[in-house]
């Protein structure tokens, strides 16, 4: 997905199109749903304890950015499907683009930074450097938070100035701003920011499929172990890698898919005219709504607080 990739140029409202907006619309609803009972979770934790743990920090910050991410793909998609030939430089698309760009690169980096933190934790390496990583690491996360708001704030300036320096390119050319069509915006942006945005998106993904294949295989291992031992499957222990092993695989697949969608937006392979460039959107929307009930569901600290502050309010009011 990429800032202006919710610019539809559909011009009839057929079936198909409302069909396709409404599912849209409802994985938009459900992951807003899902990332909202985690940022909840964790701001009830934080106000029983007045204070967060290093991995608190990390999932409240991209349950937050995911959460601000699915209300403006919301907001542009609605306005997109009420007013399906606006102009691309729309200032109202424009802002919505703006929005899109920064919380974009902030998930993708709040996940990276997730990842490393889980492997860090929980991998066990002997190397000098890494053991000196997992004793620095919870002072860290302040540093790795603000590094990803720096990095999404650089990013979305450049991709600013790139949209508006190519706008007004095509104005001293002489053409109208009705005339400026969004195919051939759209080629000429791909081709002079289509290598910002493989650095932009590949960096954090790279770190992110890093730390998640040494995550794995580490949990894999220990999985293999207790599963061959006496207690077998039954072990609560084996269980528990099982499911932190299928957590963390869905996780990994899931944000691949993403990832690869915005690789595929970038190059062109899927115009956003064709009704099948919808269908992939909507399978990344799929995505976004799965992951936080993953999170949820397999992670028992997140689930008891949630209840435990269900139950508080239950009593409060009663």
């Amino acid at each position: 997905m990429s800032g202006d990739d919710m610019v539809s140029e559909v011009t009839v409202m057929d079936k198909r199109v409302v069909i396709l907006f409404i599912v849209v619309f409802l994985l938009c609803l459900v992951a807003v749903v899902g990332n909202g009972f985690i940022i909840v979770a964790l701001g009830m934790e934080w106000w029983r304890r007045r204070m967060l743990s290093p991995c608190d920090q990390l999932l409240v910050s991209l349950g937050v950015s995911r959460f601000c991410l699915q209300w403006v793909v919301i907001s542009k998609s609605t306005y997109v499907f009420l007013y399906p030939k606006v102009f691309l430089y729309n200032p109202v698309l424009q802002f919505l683009a703006l929005q899109w760009d920064f919380w974009n690169t902030a998930t993708l980096w709040f996940c990276s930074w997730l990842s490393v933190f889980y492997c860090v934790k929980i991998v066990t390496l002997t190397h000098p450097v890494f053991l000196w990583l997992k004793r620095k690491l919870s002072g860290l996360v302040p540093w790795m938070l603000l590094s990803s708001v720096g990095f999404s704030s650089l990013s979305t300036i450049v991709f600013c100035i790139g949209n508006q320096s190519t706008y007004q390119n095509y104005l001293r050319r002489g053409l109208q701003s009705w005339n400026v069509t969004g195919g051939a915006v759209g080629r000429t942006h791909e081709k002079f920011f289509f290598p910002l945005k493989i650095v932009t998106w590949t960096i954090p993904t790279i770190v992110f499929l890093a730390g998640m294949v040494l995550l794995i295989t580490s949990l894999g291992r220990h999985a293999k172990k207790t599963f061959l031992s006496i207690s077998g499957a039954r072990d609560p222990r084996s269980q528990a890698h099982i499911k932190a092993l299928l957590a963390l695989t869905s996780f990994t697949i899931l944000f691949t898919y993403s990832f690869l969608s915005l690789m595929l937006k970038a190059t062109g392979v899927f115009p956003s005219r064709e009704l099948k460039y919808g269908v992939w959107q909507a399978g990344i929307y799929l995505c976004t709504a799965v992951h936080p009930i993953i999170l949820l569901v397999s992670n028992p600290r997140l689930r008891a607080v949630l209840v435990r502050g269900c139950s508080l309010r239950r009593a409060g009011a009663s």
